[in-house]
């Protein structure tokens, strides 16, 4: 299955409850008006100085154009919030599906010159999980140095000699907090904490994230992208959504790989060239988010944040929506505001307890303005979402507890309104294979759901 959740039985649940103390989210309800925003956001250049303030208050002005959202505010605001810096000299591509993002990676993979660091949820021995071993593999002999992290919830399926066979190579690997807590070398066992972040980094100037796992799911693409439409519906791959990042922002990936590793494993990552000087490659601001249980919630920060601003519109697309209290009521305010609310959410899903218990929440969603749709067909995996046209973010990270509380998760923002059209572009595509589903409409549901639905909510941390 690609898209693994940990759904944990009854004795399970109690061992995790124990483990994870109650963890819960921040007060944020009101962190716009709660913060102190820097005086002038920081933005970092691609030598790893600071821009002068003059220049990064014009270039901040420059990038937002004409959305609603005040962008020197916002990027005040979402600095205080996460403590992460602007980076410029960024060149941004929108990867969708499986076989585009495939592609793009394997073909940065078989011109690295120097390192390759790959860091996964899932890893599946099939056809693309062998595609992307093997390529790997020849990587490694020929010189170029190649470090993996990959969960070890995510590849519980997956037999240890797919993994034995590339460490033979002479490629590093680390299972993500081990099932087996006799196997940690690092960080206290808690099994409930996975590492839930996509990263591909070559050659430290290079760099990749969004939904999408390595395995043989992702071989297809979604119904609208796809030229030949499929006659069957077993035929229709996975919709999901990735960036290919090439310049300075790549070094925050570096940095996020070697952090995870160090705090999963006793032994130093070989010598090799992670941090080389990186050119200015594009004309695009992002902001490296990471999160991590324990943390500082960051990129749950930078959500409601960025939804809080919002002048004009939000539209979301989630896999997984198990949106908290304090999410639902940002929503809800923004469209009684005027904003334009719309949420792109699976038809169908992976997981049923996710699924019944996002829909919980529909009532309460739909009363408040929020429009919402289901993608037909496909199995909705991108998490996603633009703002004003002109606050975009990709990743790793869906709108529940699970990703928020007990997840590593990494997401990018990308400032900008020109970026901002083509995630726009996405969405309305999205929309034009979607159903919406209006109050009359989910009035009407049967009784069925809704019990499963009024079960599904009490699970709604562990999801």
């Amino acid at each position: 299955m690609s898209a693994k959740r940990l759904q944990p039985s009854i004795s399970a649940l109690l061992l995790c409850w124990t483990l994870a103390a109650c963890a819960s989210l921040p007060d944020v309800k009101n962190l716009n008006t709660e913060l102190e925003p820097v005086a002038t956001p920081k933005v970092i250049t691609g030598k790893g100085a600071l821009l002068n303030v003059n220049s990064r208050a014009a270039l901040l002005n420059k990038r937002w154009a004409k959305s609603g959202m005040d962008l020197k505010t916002q990027a005040a605001l979402e600095e205080a919030a996460t403590g992460v810096p602007l980076i410029k000299g960024n060149k941004v591509t929108l990867l969708f599906d499986g076989p585009q993002t495939m592609k793009e990676m394997l073909k940065a993979i078989s011109e690295a010159k120097s390192t390759i660091n790959l860091e996964t949820y899932i890893f599946d021995q099939d056809p693309m999980g062998l595609k992307f071993a093997d390529a790997l593999i020849d990587k490694q002999q020929s010189g170029v140095t190649v470090n993996i992290i990959y969960d070890s919830v995510g590849t519980l399926g997956v037999p240890q000699a797919f993994f034995e066979r590339m460490r033979a190579a002479g490629i590093r690997l680390v299972a993500f907090n081990p099932v087996n807590p006799t196997k940690l070398k690092g960080e206290d066992w808690k099994i409930n904490n996975r590492d839930h972040r996509k990263v591909l980094i070559v050659d430290g100037t290079m760099a990749f994230t969004g939904g999408i796992n390595i395995s043989n799911t992702y071989s297809k693409s979604s119904l609208f992208r796809s030229k030949a439409k499929p006659s069957d519906k077993s035929d229709v791959g996975w919709r999901d959504t990735h960036v290919k990042i090439e310049g300075p922002a790549a070094a925050a990936f570096q940095w996020l790989f070697i952090r995870t590793w160090a705090q999963q494993d006793q032994a130093d990552l070989p010598d090799a060239p992670y941090f080389p000087a990186i050119a200015e490659m594009g004309d695009k601001l992002v902001r490296v988010v990471a999160s991590e249980p324990g943390g500082g919630f960051e990129i749950y920060k930078a959500y409601i944040l960025a939804i809080q601003e919002a002048k004009k519109s939000i539209h979301i697309t989630s896999a997984y929506f198990v949106p908290d209290k304090q999410t639902v009521d940002a929503l809800t305010t923004a469209a009684k505001r005027g904003v334009d609310v719309k949420v792109v959410l699976p038809g169908v899903s992976d997981s049923g307890l996710v699924f019944h218990a996002g829909h919980a929440l529909y009532d309460e969603l739909l009363a408040g303005g929020v429009r919402i749709y289901h993608l037909k067909l496909a199995v909705l995996h991108a998490k996603t979402a633009v703002i004003d046209g002109a606050w975009s973010t990709v990743g790793s990270t869906n709108i529940d507890m699970r990703s928020f509380l007990h997840n590593s998760e990494l997401n990018v923002v990308v400032l900008g309104d020109s970026f901002g059209r083509e995630m726009e572009n996405a969405f309305q595509e999205d929309l034009r294979d979607s159903e919406e589903i209006t109050r009359a409409k989910w009035e009407a549901r049967p009784w069925a759901d809704r019990m499963k639905e009024w079960a599904a909510q009490f699970m709604h941390y562990w999801l």
